[in-house]
C-alpha cells in the first residue's frame, strides 16, 4: 500500500464565503489551511515558504514554482493553459484546475449561438426594432438544428454537456477527442480521436455546427486556421467556447468576409478585451460575447467538490480530477500571431 502523501500547510487565495472555507479546512484536516488575499503578496511569498498545497483563484507563477515544499497547486477556473509550463513538469509539481463547474452552462452558451446563428437572431431582432413583418428573405427554408449533424472538438465536461443537448436537439453527434476513454456515450453517434489518426479534418466537411470546447495547448494552437475552413460546408458555423487562439482570428475573419463558412460565433478571443480595431467586431453574421457566460447557481460548491476529491486523491497518490499532464503544454507568447 503506498504511502500517504503528507500536508502540513496550505495556502488559499480563493474568495469562497467562510462557510465555504471550512469546507477546505475540514477536507485538508489536520493540514493548517491559511487564507491570504490574491493581492498580498508579501503574505503569499511568506506563506509559500513552507506550504505544501496552494488552492490559488488564479494561475500560478514563478513565486509557486520557487516553492521549496509545494507539491500541488490547485487553480480555481477551468482553462489552465496559462499554467501549462514546460517548468511545472521539470519541477514535478502537480497542478490542477476546476474544469466542469460551469459545463452545463458553457454548453448552453454554446447553443445560445448555434440557436442565435440558426434563426438569424440579429436579423430578427432588426426587423422588429423597425416594425417590419417577416423581412427576411427565404426565411422558410432555413434548416433547423434537428435533423443536422453536430461536430464537437473536445470532450471534457463542457464537450460532453454539448454532445448531450446536441442528441436533445435531435442532431448526428460527432466528437472528436484526444484518445478513447471507455465505450462510446449513447448520446454520441461517432467518435474520432487523434491518437488513431483522426483530426479536425475528418469533421470539418460533414458537419453543419462545429463547437470547440478543447483546452488550449501546443497542439491545439491555431486549430482552425484557413484549410480547416476551406474544408467545411459554406452553409456551416464555428462555435468556440474554449480559448481564443484556438481559432485563428484572421483566417474567421476572412471566411466570414467572403462567405466562405455562413457564420461563427466566440466567447473567447486571443486578446481580451477584443480590441476596438479588430475587424471581428462587425464581419458579418458573427456574435461575440465578452468572455462571460449566466453563472451556474451551485458553481462554487462544484469547486469545492473537485477540491475535497482532490485531496483525497493527491494524498492516496491517485491522478487528480483535471491533472495537467505534458500533453496540456502550452508555450503561449512562443507562437507566432
Amino acid at each position: 500500500m503506498p504511502t500517504e502523501r503528507p500536508i502540513t500547510t496550505v495556502l488559499a487565495t480563493v474568495p469562497f464565503e467562510e462557510h465555504e472555507v471550512d469546507q477546505l479546512r475540514e477536507a485538508f484536516a489536520p493540514a493548517e489551511l491559511v487564507r491570504v488575499d490574491s493581492s498580498d503578496d508579501a503574505r503569499i511569498e511568506e506563506v509559500l515558504r513552507t506550504a505544501d498545497v496552494a488552492v490559488l483563484e488564479g494561475d500560478l507563477d514563478q513565486r509557486h514554482l520557487d516553492a521549496p515544499n509545494l507539491a500541488w497547486v490547485h487553480c480555481d477556473h477551468s482553462g489552465l493553459n496559462k499554467s501549462a509550463r514546460p517548468e511545472v513538469f521539470e519541477k514535478g509539481l502537480l497542478v490542477s484546475g476546476s474544469a466542469g463547474r460551469s459545463a452545463p452552462a458553457l454548453a448552453q452558451h454554446g447553443f445560445f449561438f448555434a440557436l442565435s446563428l440558426t434563426y438569424q437572431a440579429k436579423e430578427l431582432q432588426r426587423d422588429q426594432a423597425n416594425r417590419t413583418w417577416r423581412g427576411i428573405p427565404d426565411y422558410f427554408h432555413r434548416p433547423a438544428l434537428w435533423g443536422q449533424t453536430l461536430g464537437v472538438v473536445g470532450f471534457g465536461r463542457t464537450g460532453q454537456e454539448m454532445a448531450r443537448l446536441g442528441r436533445a436537439f435531435g442532431m448526428h453527434v460527432v466528437v472528436l477527442r484526444r484518445k478513447q476513454d471507455g465505450g462510446v456515450p449513447d448520446f454520441v453517434d461517432e467518435m474520432l480521436t487523434t491518437d488513431s489518426g483522426d483530426s479536425v479534418m475528418d469533421l470539418a466537411d460533414r458537419c453543419d455546427v462545429i463547437m470547440l470546447a478543447t483546452q488550449l495547448t501546443d497542439a491545439t494552437h491555431h486549430l482552425f486556421s484557413t484549410e480547416q475552413f476551406e474544408r467545411m460546408r459554406p452553409s456551416a458555423v464555428l462555435v468556440n467556447i474554449s480559448r481564443g487562439p484556438v481559432v485563428d482570428e484572421r483566417a474567421l475573419e476572412e471566411a466570414l468576409r467572403t462567405g466562405r463558412i455562413a457564420g461563427a460565433a466566440s466567447d473567447v478571443f486571443a486578446t481580451e478585451p477584443l480590441p476596438a480595431d479588430s475587424g471581428l467586431w462587425d464581419a458579418p453574421n458573427f456574435y461575440l460575447t465578452p468572455h462571460m457566460t449566466p453563472r451556474m447557481p451551485d458553481k462554487t460548491q462544484r469547486s469545492i467538490d473537485i477540491i475535497v476529491e482532490n485531496v483525497r486523491r493527491f494524498r492516496s497518490g491517485e491522478t487528480l480530477l483535471n491533472q495537467l499532464t505534458e500533453a496540456d503544454v502550452y508555450h503561449g507568447a512562443t507562437h507566432p500571431r
